[in-house]
């Protein structure tokens, strides 16, 4: 039965072990952060995208897609990449170098988004202090080529191991740069416009200190979390004492949403899937 289904991953995946961390919010930033380095994803993004007018409604729309891809039906995976992949076939850009106009879906650029995702999930969940052993580690790669079928790459192409990942940077690094539209995107991500309800009481001329301040530290710990290289890309120093600054915050952070009740923690995607295996381990899920 569909509603049985546990889709491309389960509970013993490493990939449901990772995505559990609600401190995955840091990684998806990061991982914009990262993208923006390459000139030609960026170009895709800055000329197709709505991200400046609808910020906060493209990052409910992207956290939704991995959520039903992690979480969801193989339907509704399969369905949800089906979407994306009719939706990136229609979109062109034109190269800020040469002016030749290309597609956005073509596979380097997938692979790029698809790599700088993952390797930010894994990395920001691993510095946080979720353990796992090099063997997982490796299994999540592999698991989430999955999820690159989805978006139309060949899994054969994707790095599937730490050191496929690690060599595929190295490969990949010559191309990147700090362009005007990446910089220009860097500044949007760590002062976006605030959400409707929050941005409303400002106009009103009331003090809303706190959110900004707290989505200020979390964008601060995102850039802090980028490799060392891409740190000195945006202008900072790829120093050891960043890197220890940014674990110590990033574990401290993984606390406080620890603390949280687990209906705030979990998405209603998370708890359908969890029920749905508690269903065919004939035991309640765990609420």
């Amino acid at each position: 039965m569909d509603s049985d289904d546990l889709g491309l991953f389960g509970p013993g995946s490493v990939t449901w072990k990772v995505h559990a961390e609600p401190v995955l919010i840091v990684a998806g930033l990061r991982a914009l952060y990262l993208q923006a380095l390459h000139p030609r994803a960026m170009a895709g993004v800055a000329q197709n995208s709505d991200y400046r007018t609808d910020v906060w409604g493209r990052l409910v729309r992207t956290a939704t897609y991995v959520a039903t891809t992690v979480y969801g039906t193989t339907a509704q995976a399969e369905a949800a990449g089906a979407r994306l992949r009719r939706l990136h076939e229609r979109l062109r850009a034109t190269d800020p170098v040469s002016g030749e106009q290309f597609r956005v879906d073509e596979p380097e650029l997938l692979r790029w988004v698809h790599v700088t995702e993952v390797e930010s999930f894994l990395g920001t969940a691993r510095r946080a202090g979720l353990p796992l052993t090099p063997a997982e580690v490796d299994g999540y790669y592999r698991e989430q080529r999955r999820a690159a079928t989805l978006v139309g790459l060949d899994p054969e192409t994707v790095p599937g191991t730490a050191a496929e990942v690690g060599e595929y940077y190295r490969t990949v690094r010559p191309e990147l740069r700090m362009t005007r539209e990446a910089a220009e995107t860097a500044v949007f991500l760590t002062a976006p416009p605030l959400p409707w309800k929050l941005s409303l009481p400002l106009r009103l001329g009331l003090n809303l200190g706190p959110p900004r301040w707290a989505y200020l530290g979390v964008a601060g710990t995102a850039l802090a979390l980028l490799p060392a290289w891409a740190r000195r890309m945006y202008g900072g120093l790829g120093l050891p004492t960043t890197a220890l600054s940014a674990d110590v915050t990033v574990r401290g952070l993984r606390l406080v949403l620890a603390a949280l009740p687990r209906n705030w923690r979990e998405g209603p995607l998370q708890q359908a899937a969890k029920e749905r295996a508690a269903r065919l381990a004939g035991a309640p899920a765990r609420r």
